[in-house]
């Protein structure tokens, strides 16, 4: 932790980002509870719900190629500002919507607002390598990663307490105020990074962002790497898991709460424990590690406490997994194609995300056990351990340090 404090006191850049990330973060778990409460209100089908939740992958997914070439084209400031512009705009519009009939605006705000919260995403994480480089980008990918969990965390807590006690159009509005705050933060903010703006229309920037994975596939391989680490996407395992083993002994609502606090916990601890030890090669032993924690898991599923247990031991290196694949990436591409590549890398990490919600409910809906699903989902990071030990032996990515 030390660390991450030395960091953040040296680097006023990212200090300032750091505390905008976690203005705005915890102004969209502000949302995302205060959305779903609004429709249960509404005695939406199921389906609704469901449709609401891919909106959330959607957006990021659709418009990765073009925001890339955007990121590549606008100076990251003016960027930067415009899209939380957006995310103020659509959340504040969150309040017409009333009734049944208003599903489509609703649909409309949550695309636009995740989209936008998806590209400023992409356009930080494009910015980062240009201010940072070797140990200091990878302690500031966790620090990300910290900011995240702790935001999902406390955000969905408070959140659920001021939509109880204020109503639903009260959250919109406060969630809206969080992010003028951190529009007014980034404002005053002065980056001052090296801009090279290409010369190239979009589509032929677009062209030229394939030639040059064409010529260097360790690029592909490494945004396919951190792919893997989209099959956390627990939420409709944990749903399951609690309409099925744990409503008998305690409240919905305080299950799925404490379930996700516990990973979140585990999330925030593992980058503390893991960040200073782990390199390229190790990283082969962090994805067997996460495939074990997410096999016990399988079989502590059935006891609550248990089963908290396990998800911190779950979050545990889900961390490290994404901040070191991320940082790799940033360290083993060209300056010149930063956005560009890490909005597709966004595009297949949100598209793993999505694909592995999607089949969580359709295996559990053939009739396969809530463990059985979660022994696969284990699987897959043992895959993606022998997929990265191939990597380090076929192609030539460079250590972060």
């Amino acid at each position: 932790m030390n660390e991450y404090i030395k960091l953040l006191k040296s680097e006023n850049i990212l200090r300032k980002l750091s505390l905008i990330q976690l203005i705005t973060y915890f102004g969209a778990w502000f949302s995302n509870v205060a959305i779903y409460t609004l429709l249960l209100d509404m005695k939406v089908a199921p389906e609704v719900i469901a449709f609401t939740a891919m909106l959330h992958f959607l957006a990021g997914v659709i418009q990765a190629p073009l925001s890339g070439s955007i990121i590549d084209s606008v100076k990251p400031k003016k960027l930067m500002l415009s899209l939380i512009a957006i995310e103020i705009v659509a959340t504040l519009f969150l309040v017409f919507v009333t009734t049944i009939n208003d599903l489509w605006l609703l649909y409309t705000l949550i695309f636009i607002k995740m989209a936008a919260a998806s590209f400023y995403f992409t356009a930080e994480m494009s910015l980062l390598p240009k201010i940072l480089h070797g140990d200091k980008l990878q302690k500031a990918n966790e620090i990300h990663s910290i900011i995240w969990s702790f935001s999902y965390t406390l955000g969905m807590a408070l959140s659920g307490f001021v939509v109880y006690m204020l109503g639903v159009k009260v959250a919109f509005v406060l969630d809206a105020f969080m992010f003028i705050f951190g529009f007014s933060l980034l404002y005053k903010l002065d980056i001052k990074v090296e801009f090279i703006k290409s010369k190239e229309n979009l589509l032929e920037m677009m062209r030229d962002t394939f030639r040059y994975l064409k010529r260097f596939p360790h690029a592909i391989h490494l945004m396919f790497v951190h792919a893997f680490v989209g099959l956390t996407a627990f939420d409709a395992l944990v749903a399951l898991m609690v309409d099925k083993y744990y409503a008998s002994i305690i409240a919905t609502s305080l299950a799925l709460g404490l379930l996700h606090a516990s990973r979140a916990l585990g999330l925030v601890i593992g980058p503390i424990l893991l960040g200073s030890w782990i390199n390229n090669k190790r990283i082969v032993f962090i994805f067997i590690f996460q495939a074990v924690a997410v096999w016990f898991w399988a079989f502590m599923m059935h006891d609550f406490y248990l089963s908290l247990f396990a998800s911190v031991i779950v979050g545990l290196f889900t961390t490290t997994l994404w901040s070191y694949t991320y940082t790799l990436l940033q360290k083993n591409i060209e300056k010149k194609y930063y956005g560009r590549i890490v909005a597709y890398n966004d595009m297949l990490f949100l598209s793993s995300a999505a694909v592995t919600s999607l089949m969580i409910g359709v295996f559990a809906t053939n009739g396969f056990s809530l463990e059985f699903i979660t022994v696969l989902i284990g699987l897959g990071f043992f895959i993606g351990a022998l997929y990265f030990a191939w990597i380090l032996k076929t192609q030539n990515i460079k250590d972060i340090t």
